[in-house]
């Protein structure tokens, strides 16, 4: 995607690739380790194969919002990308690349997204991003201490 935003987070998690793409690829289990992650429904009790959908109920940045999540890709257990468009405007897809580290796995959370408007691109050049990056960080720290049993 061009023209929007990036957010990197990444993280070494003390076990297997196949264990961390299992549990980050199966919605139910988003709530227990993201932030902004209220609730899920539909697909959401097991890893999402592509074309598979979920509705997730979100507050980013203090806003809340509803999107349909879709899989685009999934490559087991390396790679998995999902995309949306919230019903507020603009849009978000979000890729975890996973990779052998050690023990255990490199674990990356990459997030592009959008703005529904100028209004919005310009509360995020201002002090939305500061707050979508610190929440993603978060997520990914969560999702460490969810994974390593603390």
């Amino acid at each position: 995607m061009s023209g929007g935003r990036r957010i990197d987070c990444a993280a070494n998690i003390a076990r297997l690739p196949a264990d961390v793409f299992e549990f980050v690829t199966t919605p139910g289990h988003w709530p227990q380790w993201h932030p902004s992650s209220i609730s899920v429904t539909g697909a959401t009790d097991h890893s999402l194969g592509v074309g598979e959908e979920c509705t997730e109920e979100y507050i980013v940045a203090g806003r809340r919002g509803v999107c349909v999540w879709k899989v685009l890709e999934r490559d087991v257990p390396r790679t998995w990308k999902i995309t949306a468009s919230p019903q507020g405007g603009g849009t978000a897809t979000i890729a975890y690349t996973l990779s052998s580290a050690g023990d255990g796995t490199r674990f990356l959370r990459s997030m592009i997204y959008t703005m529904p408007n100028w209004f919005f691109g310009l509360l995020d050049s201002l002090f939305l991003h500061k707050r979508i990056q610190a929440e993603s960080e978060e997520a990914v720290a969560r999702l460490k201490a969810v994974l390593e049993g603390r």
